[in-house]
């Protein structure tokens, strides 16, 4: 049923807008100065935090299709709560629909020309593949693919894209975390950094370790997840979940804007390990008083088991490579969700830490490989060069080596990296395509998780 009526003004427009979609254009037109999106079934956080900031080449009505149920009510909750906000409030205008159909009703009405994706993850390749074969851009939130059979899916999908030329994105917002940024941008320097390593198994020369929490704040409010989130065949296990950004991050570093494919990379170890939850946790996460008989197979003495955790050693153009995902219940008290990564150069090596010691806030640091007397000199007058490309920025001499102090302006926070995600793919749109390296990377990104996780188990 419809949820929200329209007005007759909103209504006829509506039509309209549905007579351009469904004439004999195949593809869909972003040719106008405003973009029009599609949220289909928004069961995931990410999907309001794409809609915290307003963008100029949007339209501001956005079409929801979903099925009824508390997700996405909880979704629409959160965008209204973006509209009412007493800061730079948004304007969106929701028009829902919810209903058995959802998916079928969005396929043939496409009210707009970019679906956005952003929830259950087993349902969402058969998303993305139905999307991109109506000739709809699509943008989803990650994993885009949680086994083989959805890999397989997927990259039928990225041909079906190419064919019906739109284009298929998923959100990597590691990329716009500042430390990450500079990370891979101070490794693109010989001066600074040398060559990238290529490591051994026991030492990789790139290696990346998330720690993710269950139960966390979002936008000021304690995040309530959907029961699904705790069953790995929905959500994914953690080996091709969090990795996802871990694996685009190291792609995108190690080997910046070349085009990589799967015969680059060699599984070498994989394993898979569970968080346990007790029934109050899980209670306090989802307000749910039992678990539900989809999670029950999961479950031993009332405490449930949960595959999230996970470690992949790889060879990436014979560069030793390692990810791994830990997921806890709760952090700390003044703690969230942390990072770790260390590239290793031949003159010097890049280390991201967040831990107690940086206050939980991620810090880079730049550490000298050897006792080369010049190197200080050296690093000086070459980090001028990426300090110019990010100003503001300075060294800090410290017992180790040098610390990267970024100003906090550029320090704008997880949530703000949905919508610079969501600008860069809007400049893609405008170009009518992505960079050449993005789709063989994203295809080669899910081929190491999905044969991981296969590995793994």
């Amino acid at each position: 049923m419809l949820k929200k009526s329209l007005s007759v003004l909103a209504l006829s427009a509506l039509l309209i807008m549905n007579q351009g979609c469904n004439t004999s254009k195949e593809t869909a037109d972003t040719s106008s100065s405003a973009l029009r999106l599609i949220v289909l079934d928004p069961g995931h956080f990410h999907a309001d935090l794409l809609q915290k900031s307003t963008y100029n080449d949007v339209d501001s009505t956005v079409y929801v299709y979903a099925p009824e149920g508390p997700e996405v009510k909880s979704y629409l909750s959160k965008v209204e709560k973006y509209n009412s906000r007493n800061e730079s409030p948004t304007n969106w205008n929701e028009q829902v629909y919810t209903g058995a159909d959802y998916l079928e009703k969005m396929l043939a009405e496409k009210p707009g020309n970019v679906v956005v994706m952003a929830g259950n993850n087993k349902r969402k390749t058969d998303y993305i593949k139905k999307s991109v074969d109506a000739g709809l851009h699509v943008l989803a939130d990650k994993p885009m693919a949680i086994d083989a059979a959805g890999f397989e899916l997927l990259k039928e999908a990225f041909e079906s894209a190419k064919k019906n030329n739109v284009l298929l994105y998923d959100i990597m917002t590691e990329r716009y975390e500042i430390t990450n940024t500079l990370q891979k941008e101070l490794a693109k320097s010989p001066e600074i950094f040398g060559e990238l390593q290529k490591g051994t198994l026991e030492e990789p020369a790139v290696s990346k370790v998330s720690v993710h929490h269950f139960f966390k704040y979002i936008s000021g409010e304690a995040l309530v997840r959907p029961a699904w989130f705790f069953d790995v065949s929905q959500q994914g296990e953690g080996i091709v979940d969090v990795t996802t950004h871990l694996v685009d991050l190291i792609q995108w570093a190690s080997f910046p804007e070349q085009v990589l494919s799967p015969s680059d990379v060699d599984i070498k170890t994989t394993k898979r390990w569970t968080t346990n939850l007790s029934p109050s946790q899980f209670k306090l996460v989802t307000k749910l008083d039992s678990y539900p008989d989809f999670l029950t197979s999961s479950v031993k003495d009332s405490t449930l088991s949960v595959y999230s955790n996970g470690e992949i050693n790889y060879t990436l153009k014979g560069v030793h490579a390692q990810v791994q995902v830990l997921w806890n219940f709760q952090a700390p008290e003044g703690a969230g969700d942390t990072h770790y990564s260390i590239m290793r150069g031949s003159k010097a090596n890049l280390i991201i830490r967040q831990g107690a010691e940086q206050k939980y806030k991620p810090a880079l640091y730049i550490e000298a490989v050897g006792k080369d007397e010049t190197y200080a000199a050296a690093l000086e007058a070459a980090f001028q060069k990426v300090e110019a490309l990010y100003p503001g920025i300075s060294l800090k001499k410290d017992a180790k080596g040098w610390q990267v102090l970024v100003p906090e302006k550029y320090e704008v926070g997880h949530e703000a990296h949905f919508a610079q995600v969501a600008r860069k793919y809007m400049e893609y749109l405008k170009d009518g395509k992505l960079p050449e390296w993005e789709v063989p990377n994203m295809i080669t990104k899910y081929h190491t998780t999905t044969q991981a996780l296969q590995k793994a188990k």
